[in-house]
Parts: structure tokens; C-alpha cells; sequence
């Protein structure tokens, strides 16, 4: 087969797989090996995932320009497949993701080390569909070198103060400039994809839920509605409108928590004083309204497990009107204080071409000038028929990443209030039809898109799927943001993306 039409023409030449709603197109493993010369000479083809079953690997793409999804696929018969890291630095993490849990070979690609399996899991390749014990100690890890006269590392973690999840951070420093920084990450493993295999989507729905806490919305309404698309099943207009507020509820009080800590993180308490009892009042406000602090388990496959409280929509008005009027104080404290902005101003700058090469989302490629935003495209209801503005900037350091969330609250505030206002009556639920099918589906999370791609067999229980965090183009990302900064700024530059940890770790 040639490839013909670059590397999205080969892909849709592939023969049709019925996935719904973007089709699902099956390549021979000769084809899948012409994609990454293709993919090189087709830079507007961006990777958005890369993931894998027994036997098989998949790759979901958007066309930027033209607003379109393209999912491939093709079969491993030998445990191994063309890399895509060469053309698609992002792969890299992908790959070596599919190589631990699924024993699949990205053959060409630009790192082969482990990701997430560490050497003391008691099984190896445990999605692959014939695990084997763990024979020998586990290895030490392994860090990319770094060159030059006065070199020396620094190493962080994977145990940190205070609460927060376990990540090593190798520093190669040269003086106080960082050289080269690289994560480490894996030990948060949960096996969260073995523990869905096998289970009715309702049944599974608490795992995405508890894939990334600060996102169990965005997580839990992705894989929600992949399996409606495989489905075919139609959400009841109140429960769709309900999961909206919901997922602007989660923006706003996960962006308030990280204005403060990055002001925090450059030793200035005050804002994270008040965005931090900010924060505290929509979750008390959630808790009103739905029974959770973190809305955790509200939205399933076919609606909402429940509905609003009777004194739901008056505490969310409540406390957006609080966060509402201490916004422009809070900013005018942000900006006035000049040692604070010598701090973010400048720091860890995210050039716009590696944003756009890593496909960068959320406030971190909306503030390296790449406005990509799930609502937007592909799109998903109730957002099209919402008025909203997606904030864009192109200084791509810590203070854009941060004005990118400021401008964020106010429009979701401004979401939040239209939702409340055109609450529909009706029913919270609908059945899922059972059987087979195929779903994809993408929703905006508060750091980015959050991607979801099931397979349901004829028993209409879980035979494969992915859950993809935003998180998993931006680590990359964060450390060549570092480069050049010095060591006292990385807790800034590390907040400023605030990556997760779990997320990445399935």
C-alpha cells in the first residue's frame, strides 16, 4: 500500500472498523510501518494517544486545520511495531508504556528504558494476556547524561513534603542552571486498565473516576460518553447540562488552588491564603449541591447518579458570586508586587514550536499559543450551544500558564451561571443498550483533554480500552521547560504545569 494523501490518507485508507462517532481504521503492520515517514512530512497530523491490547497497537491523531480525528490501528503478530517516537516525540512515553504493560516492542523508537513498571510488580506485562513472574532484583534506573565541566545531579523525591503524590526528579546542574531534568514516575501504579477489563461499563465507572482525583469529572465524562457512542445510547437533557456544571465546577476550584501554590511557590502566601478558602467554598458548595467534595461518582454512563439538591443551584450562585468579586483584587495583588513578578515573569518559557510538536493542551499549550480546547473541538454537548472565550497567549512562561487560568475562572463563572439558568426537567438516566460496540470520546479537564477509547464485546462488557490525562504531553514538556532555570525554580515551573502524577500511571 502506498501513502498516498500522507499519513492521514494511508490511515483512511485502512479498512473501517466501526467505532463510533470517528471511525476506527485497520492497517496492515506494512502500513502502520510507512506512518512514521509520512507522519514526518505531515507535521499538521498531531498525536494524541498511543496505546494497545494483546496483539495490537492504536494511535489516535487530530487534524488540526481541519478539526478532524483519525484513530489507526494495526496488528503486533510478532510483539513488536513501528515506533512513532521518530516522528512523534510524544510517542515516547506511549511506547514505552505499551512495552510494560501490554510486552509490545516499539521497534525504531527513540527510548526503550521502562516507564511505569519498575521491576517489582510480580508479574511482567500484565495486560499482554500472558503475564510472567518477575525473575531477578530490580533494576536500577536508568537517566538520560548530560555533557559538561561541572556537571553534577541532584536528586529528588520520589518521596516529597507535604501532601503530594510520589515522583523522582534527576537534576543534571551545572552551578545553580539546571542542564537537564528528567521524571521519573510509576509509583502511583494502580493496574486501573486490568481492573476494568471484564466489567460492565457501569460497573467500571469508578475507575476513571479515580484515575486523577482532581479530574474524577472530566475522567469519569469521557469514559461515560465512549461507551454512549459505542452504544448508541442518548443522555437525558438535564443529566447533560448537570455533568457541564459539574466539570466548570472542577475548573474553577482547581484553578484557584493553582494560582495560589504558584504564588505560594514563589514565597508570596497571601494569594494562596485566599484562593486557598476560595477553593474550600466550591467544594463545600459540590458537597451541597451533589453529595461530594469532588463530585467523585456523579457522572456515569447514561447520565448523573443522581440529581442537583434542592439548595444546589443557590450555593453554587453563592460562592461564584464570592470567587467573582475577589477576582479582580486578586489580580491586581498578583500584578502590583513586584517581586513576584520577577519571580514568574520570563521563568520556564515553553516555546510555542515544542507546543505545538507535543500537542500541548490546557493552559499549558493555550499559553504557548496553541488554543486547542476539547468543547470547541471536536465538541460535545452541551458546549456547542454555549458562549465561551478560550484565552490564548504566546510568552509561554509561568505567568502566561497562570493569566491563562485567571481569564479561565471567570469564563467558566460565567458557564456555570448559564448552566444553573438553563437547567432542563427530566429524567437523570437512560440504559445503556446492551451488546457490542466501539467508543471514542474526548472532554476538556481544567489541565487539558482527557481522551477515552472502549471496546464493548457482544456481552457488552469491557474487552479493551485507554484513558488518556492531558498529562501525558506535558511531563515532557516540563522538563525542557526547566532547561536553562535554576534548581530554586523548579517547585514554580513544576506547579505552573501542575502534570499528575496518577494520571499517568495506569
Amino acid at each position: 500500500m502506498t501513502g498516498a494523501g500522507g499519513a492521514s490518507g494511508l490511515i483512511r485508507a485502512g479498512r473501517p472498523m466501526g467505532c463510533r462517532p470517528r471511525e476506527r481504521y485497520l492497517l496492515s503492520e506494512a502500513s502502520w510501518a510507512e506512518l512514521p515517514a509520512l507522519l514526518a512530512a505531515e507535521p499538521g497530523l498531531a498525536l494524541l494517544a498511543l496505546w494497545a491490547e494483546p496483539g495490537m497497537v492504536h494511535a489516535g491523531f487530530l487534524q488540526e486545520e481541519e478539526g478532524d480525528f483519525l484513530l489507526a490501528s494495526a496488528p503486533a503478530s510478532e510483539g513488536r511495531y513501528a515506533a512513532l517516537s521518530p516522528a512523534r516525540p510524544g510517542a515516547a512515553l506511549f511506547e514505552r508504556a505499551i512495552a510494560d504493560l501490554w510486552g509490545l516492542a516499539a521497534q525504531g523508537g527513540t527510548d526503550g528504558r521502562p516507564w511505569l513498571d519498575h521491576g517489582r510488580w510480580p508479574i511482567v506485562t500484565p495486560l499482554s494476556g500472558r503475564p510472567a513472574r518477575h525473575g531477578g532484583p530490580p533494576p536500577q534506573p536508568e537517566f538520560l547524561p548530560a555533557e559538561g565541566d561541572g556537571l553534577h545531579q541532584i536528586a529528588v523525591g520520589p518521596i516529597h513534603a507535604g501532601v503530594i503524590e510520589p515522583g523522582h526528579f534527576r537534576f543534571h546542574v551545572q552551578g545553580e542552571a539546571v542542564a537537564r531534568l528528567e521524571a521519573r514516575l510509576g509509583y502511583s501504579h494502580k493496574g486501573l486498565l486490568a481492573l476494568m477489563l471484564g466489567k460492565s461499563p457501569r460497573a467500571a465507572a469508578r475507575f476513571p473516576a479515580r484515575l486523577s482525583g482532581d479530574s474524577t469529572v472530566a475522567h469519569s465524562l469521557a469514559f461515560a460518553l465512549a461507551c454512549e457512542a459505542a452504544t448508541g445510547c442518548e443522555v437525558p437533557p438535564r443529566a447533560v447540562v448537570l455533568r457541564a456544571l459539574m466539570a466548570e465546577m472542577e475548573r474553577v476550584a482547581n484553578h484557584l488552588g493553582d494560582w495560589g501554590a504558584v504564588c505560594n511557590d514563589a514565597a508570596f502566601a497571601y494569594p494562596h491564603a485566599r484562593c486557598g478558602a476560595l477553593r474550600e467554598w466550591m467544594a463545600r458548595a459540590a458537597q451541597a449541591a451533589f453529595g461530594h467534595r469532588l463530585m467523585m461518582d456523579r457522572v456515569v454512563p447514561g447520565g448523573v447518579a443522581g440529581d442537583i439538591a434542592p439548595q444546589g443551584p443557590e450555593a453554587i450562585r453563592a460562592v461564584i458570586g464570592v470567587v467573582e468579586r475577589e477576582l479582580p483584587g486578586l489580580a491586581e495583588i498578583y500584578e502590583a508586587h513586584a517581586s513576584l513578578q520577577d519571580r514568574v515573569v520570563g521563568t520556564g518559557i515553553l516555546g510555542a514550536e515544542l507546543a505545538a510538536r507535543f500537542s500541548a493542551g490546557g493552559y499549558v499549550g493555550r499559553a504557548s499559543g496553541r488554543g486547542f480546547d476539547a468543547r470547541r473541538l471536536p465538541g460535545y454537548a452541551p458546549y456547542e450551544t454555549l458562549d465561551f472565550a478560550v484565552p490564548v497567549l504566546p510568552q509561554g512562561d509561568v505567568d502566561a500558564r497562570l493569566r491563562v487560568r485567571m481569564a479561565e475562572i471567570g469564563e467558566s463563572i460565567r458557564l456555570i451561571r448559564t448552566l444553573i439558568d438553563t437547567l432542563p426537567p427530566g429524567e437523570l438516566q437512560a440504559p445503556l443498550p446492551s451488546g457490542g460496540g466501539e467508543g471514542f470520546a474526548m472532554v476538556e479537564a481544567f489541565r487539558g483533554e482527557s481522551l477515552c477509547w472502549v471496546a464493548l464485546d457482544d456481552g457488552g462488557l469491557l474487552r479493551a480500552l485507554t484513558l488518556r490525562d492531558a498529562s501525558w504531553l506535558q511531563w515532557p514538556l516540563l522538563e525542557a521547560a526547566m532547561e536553562g532555570n535554576i534548581v530554586a525554580d523548579f517547585p514554580l515551573l513544576n506547579k505552573s504545569f501542575n502534570c499528575t502524577y496518577s494520571g499517568v500511571d495506569l
